[in-house]
C-alpha cells in the first residue's frame, strides 16, 4: 500500500513504540549501546545475556525508561538446551515479538582473539567450534524459535550482527608488532551468518518477516575484547585503522543505531537479505 501523509513523517517512518525487541549479548560492548537505543525509543527489550552487570544496568535503564520496559533473560548461551528452553519461554509469554537482533558473540581468547594461539597457523578445533556456535548457530536457534513467532503472526524484523571481515579478509598490516588478531573463525562465521540471513529472508518473506545484517567495521571500544582493560585510542593499532577508513577515524557505539532503528521499523519495510556495512568507507576502496 503506497505511503502517503503522515506515513511519511520521520515519527511514523521510524516510529517503533509500544513494539517488543528480543536482543541476545546485551550485556556486551554494542549489546548495551542497542539495548539503550531500543528503550529510548520506545520499545520493550527481553534482553539475554551472561553477565551479572547486565542485571544492575537493567535496573538502571527500568528507572530511566519505564518499570516494565525491560526483562533480562541470564544465560550462557553455550548450554543449547537452556538456550532453546529460554527462546521457547519467550515466544509463548510475550504477547507478540516485533524485532530480533542477534548480537551475542565471544570475543576472547577462547574464540582467538588477540593470542597466538588464534592465528590461522594455530587455531584449533575447539577455538573454530566457538566461533560457529556463536557466530551463526546462535542465531539459527534464535531464529527457529523466535522467529517463527514472527511468521506465525505475521510480521517481524530480523537483525543479525555480522562484521566487515565477513565481505573482506583482515589486514595483515594492521597487527603486525601488536598483540592484537583477529582469528579466521571469526570472518568465517560471521560470513555463514550473511549467508544464513540470506537464506532465511528468502524463505521467510512471504510470510512477512524481514531478515537483514548490520556489518560494524572498526570501533572504539571502551574495554578490550576481553572485557577488562581500556583501550588506547592513540596506539599504533587503532592508528592503522583509521588509516584504512575513507574517513580516517574509527567508529563510535552509537554511529550504529541509525543502521539499528532502520531495520528495525517501518522505514525499511521493503528492505531484506541485506548486509548494511557501517565501516567509515573501510570496504568502499
Amino acid at each position: 500500500m503506497p505511503l502517503g501523509g503522515n506515513d511519511l513523517k520521520l515519527e511514523s517512518l521510524f516510529s517503533l513504540k509500544g513494539k517488543t525487541a528480543v536482543l541476545t549479548g546485551a550485556s556486551g560492548f554494542l549489546g548495551r549501546t542497542f539495548c539503550r537505543t531500543l528503550l529510548a525509543n520506545g520499545v520493550r527489550v527481553v534482553a539475554l545475556g551472561r553477565s551479572e552487570r547486565l542485571e544492575t544496568e537493567a535496573a538502571q535503564w527500568a528507572r530511566d525508561f519505564g518499570e516494565n520496559s525491560i526483562t533480562v533473560e541470564r544465560i550462557d548461551m553455550y548450554d543449547s538446551a537452556a538456550l532453546n528452553r529460554t527462546c521457547d519461554a519467550i515466544a509463548e509469554r510475550e504477547a507478540r515479538i516485533d524485532i530480533l537482533v542477534n548480537n551475542a558473540h565471544e570475543l576472547g581468547a577462547a574464540t582467538g582473539f588477540n593470542v597466538p594461539e588464534g592465528s590461522l597457523e594455530n587455531s584449533t578445533f575447539d577455538q573454530w567450534q566457538r566461533n560457529l556456535q556463536g557466530g551463526v548457530y546462535w542465531s539459527v536457534q534464535t531464529t527457529q524459535r523466535i522467529g517463527i513467532r514472527m511468521k506465525s503472526q505475521g510480521s517481524g524484523s530480523i537483525i543479525n550482527i555480522a562484521t566487515m571481515y565477513a565481505s573482506v579478509a583482515p589486514r595483515p598490516q594492521l597487527y603486525e608488532g601488536t598483540a592484537s588478531l583477529n582469528p579466521p573463525g571469526y570472518s568465517a562465521s560471521k560470513a555463514a551468518l550473511v549467508a544464513f540471513t540470506r537464506y532465511t529472508a528468502s524463505f521467510w518473506g512471504n510470510f512477512g518477516v524481514r531478515a537483514n545484517c548490520i556489518s560494524p567495521g572498526p570501533f572504539s571500544n571502551t574495554e578490550d575484547v576481553a572485557g577488562q582493560n581500556s583501550v588506547n585510542e592513540d596506539s599504533p593499532f587503532v592508528e592503522r585503522l583509521k588509516g584504512y577508513t575513507v574517513l580516517n577515524r574509527i567508529g563510535r557505539p552509537g554511529e550504529l543505531c541509525g543502521a539499528l532503528l532502520f531495520l528495525a521499523s517501518d522505514a525499511s519495510s521493503y528492505v531484506t537479505g541485506q548486509d548494511l556495512r557501517v565501516d567509515g568507507g573501510w570496504t568502499a576502496v
